[in-house]
């Protein structure tokens, strides 16, 4: 922490500008030595503010911002200078060799991890850093968002302080016994276990479906073949990536694809089409689309407008009416027959005909009927399993007849694991290996 790191803060390659950040005590030493400004005297700088002129290399020069940020009013809390200078790879490896003659190159994530280590930000505000910075939807930034505004920190802490309060009482009893009702103290325990106990589930509940906000929704195409599960697929990717011919049986592998409908990432799983078949490769196809079926988070069940339903067909809605569907009545431009299913959209995949309001209808019934972005939505992995042990240990508490000093003793540990996620608790080699996983620059 006594020494003074650097490093690139914006992607290496070609760009309209580049960032080498500088943190540490010596980092106004640091940039004294490489830049120069006519109207910078370096004993009156100003925090915070833009300065233009020349970043001096020992054998080029190159026109550049400079702006200083004082302890402890800055990220890392410590003082920080950034050099913003024309974008290329080649200009930034030379800036970069000038500046580390004279600190070091920082380690992954070390920026963020002095952050919170000088109290700048919880550890839980710093893995949201790191999910916005990989975030590859609007669903995951929206979660890490809250997390970044403090949301969850703030219900931990209250929480750990309410344990805490508890204890002082507890430890209170046991020295004096006498000015204490053991029994009134063993009922408070309890009933705050309790408390603790709703609040971690509306959390773990309100982030059960943090999976597919993560790894995207899982959406399986199912159907008969030649109900236009292949023009469905490319009616939503906007491109011709199945194949569809009149010859039944084309699909007989599952095809997978990514989009993004406002917001989420969604996989489209086209199957092979569900039918009696007397060719191996087919009936591998079959047998893969029914494995697929179980592991969607929603199924599209595709059927044809322009004929009558078949018995068959029936049979495979049978094996998907209680999961979470749709039925797609595909070539409603060609309608011979009525449907009447509970959830159900005509469409027209040949001729794109209501297939954004499809889209739509699958983002609302996995997503804006499940969760509920006003409260904490935890996408994290590890976040979410150290809560899921809370609920564990706050179990086996209520399980059980403890006397007082056994109560404290199974309380406590509830209050060590809660803060894991503020990192108040967590050890050394733990905070490590999450902020190893940061950029090199953050």
């Amino acid at each position: 922490m006594n020494e003074t790191i650097c490093a690139l803060a914006t992607p290496v390659g070609t760009g309209g500008i580049s960032i080498i950040r500088i943190s540490g005590e010596k980092s106004l030493e640091i940039a004294k030595q490489f830049f120069s400004c006519k109207n910078l005297d370096f004993e009156n700088i100003k925090p915070r503010y833009l300065y233009y002129g020349n970043f001096n290399g020992k054998d080029f020069l190159d026109q550049v911002l400079c702006v200083y940020f004082k302890a402890p009013f800055s990220f890392t809390g410590e003082d920080v200078v950034e050099f913003q200078f024309h974008g290329g790879e080649y200009l930034a490896s030379k800036i970069l060799k000038e500046v580390l003659t004279k600190c070091r190159l920082s380690e992954p994530g070390e920026f963020t991890k002095r952050a919170f280590l000088n109290g700048k930000i919880s550890l839980d505000e710093a893995q949201a850093v790191s999910d916005l910075i990989f975030a590859e939807s609007d669903a995951e930034i929206k979660s890490a968002n809250l997390l970044q505004k403090g949301f969850l920190n703030k219900k931990i802490k209250e929480t750990q302080e309410q344990i805490l309060n508890l204890l002082a009482e507890i430890e209170a009893n046991l020295d004096y016994p006498d000015d204490f009702s053991e029994n009134v103290l063993i009922d408070k325990s309890k009933k705050l276990a309790k408390d603790i106990k709703e609040k971690i589930e509306e959390i773990l509940n309100n982030s059960a479906n943090s999976k597919q906000i993560k790894n995207g929704i899982n959406v399986a195409i199912v159907g008969k073949t030649n109900v236009g599960k292949s023009s469905l697929l490319n009616a939503i990717l906007g491109e011709n990536r199945a194949i569809v011919t009149d010859i039944e049986g084309t699909t007989r592998d599952v095809i997978s694809e990514r989009v993004l409908i406002d917001g989420y990432k969604v996989n489209f799983i086209d199957t092979a089409g569900i039918r009696e078949s007397d060719d191996y490769v087919e009936k591998i196809g079959i047998k893969k689309s029914l494995e697929e079926i179980e592991n969607a988070d929603i199924i599209l069940f595709v059927l044809d407008l322009s004929r009558e339903i078949e018995k068959s067909e029936l049979e495979v809605y049978e094996k998907i009416k209680n999961k979470p569907h749709i039925v797609v009545a595909n070539k409603c431009d060609n309608k011979k027959n009525n449907l009447n299913f509970q959830k159900m959209i005509e469409i027209s995949a040949k001729n794109d005909i209501n297939i954004e309001n499809l889209k739509k209808e699958i983002i609302k019934t996995i997503i804006y009927e499940k969760i509920d972005y006003s409260k904490i939505m935890l996408t994290n992995e590890r976040q979410i399993s150290i809560l899921n042990n809370c609920l564990s240990l706050i179990c086996e508490f209520l399980n059980k007849n403890l006397s007082l000093d056994l109560i404290a003793f199974e309380i406590k540990k509830i209050w060590k694991e809660l803060g894991k996620i503020t990192g108040d608790t967590e050890d050394e080699k733990i905070i490590d290996t999450i902020f190893s996983k940061f950029c090199l620059g953050k």
